[in-house]
């Protein structure tokens, strides 16, 4: 699946809407033929195979190849998108979660409650999840090259730090000064403690 067959770059252009990938290049497909057709475009570059040791439930490790090109190109893209439209806190929350997610589905716990909360959550997220994400492709290799969305929160006159900027940078100083008194404190008693004084 994941064979080198194509020598020349592509980019390829996944429309998501609320988290679910709907779309090659505008062209609206159902999620299966979408994933079917991802593998053969990324598995075409030799691109989304993964070698890794796993841990079993029992305890025993086991090194595990899988080859998922389509799969590993539409999370990536996911990403990315959830990067630009998800609030910071919410973000790492969900990727703090995610590994606890994919625990319980791998111990058959599909219909635990703490699965079906789980899931109440992540659907929370995914509600402005909604853009598209510009793949480009060449052998070995698939990596973002652009994304959009109407729910981006990037903006522009905040994430620069020019003349331009709709913040008052000044405010700055204020805030930096409070952030730091916590480690300020630790440093002063460390020192203290460190020269006996």
């Amino acid at each position: 699946m994941t064979t080198v067959k194509a020598s020349e770059s592509r980019e390829v252009v996944i429309g998501f809407e609320q988290g679910i990938p709907v779309s090659i290049d505008g062209v609206t497909k159902s999620l299966a033929s979408l994933i079917v057709e991802m593998n053969e475009i990324v598995g075409g570059y030799g691109w989304g195979r993964l070698d890794m040791v796993e841990n079993r439930r029992v305890g025993i490790k086991s090194r595990e190849t899988y080859e998922a090109p389509g799969a590993l190109a539409l999370i990536l893209a996911h990403q990315d998108l959830e990067s630009l439209c998800l609030e910071r806190d919410v973000m790492h929350e969900k990727q703090r979660l995610e590994g606890r997610y994919a625990d319980l589905v791998y111990d058959g716990m599909w219909y635990s409650p703490l699965k079906n909360a789980l899931d109440a959550f992540f659907d929370s997220t995914q509600q402005y999840v909604t853009g598209e994400v510009r793949l480009r492709l060449e052998p070995g290799r698939c990596y973002v090259v652009g994304r959009r969305s109407p729910w981006s929160l990037y903006d522009y006159g905040l994430a620069t730090y020019d003349a331009e900027d709709t913040f008052n940078h000044a405010d700055s100083e204020g805030f930096v000064k409070l952030w730091g008194l916590g480690i300020q404190t630790w440093a002063a008693r460390q020192s203290t403690a460190t020269n006996g004084k």
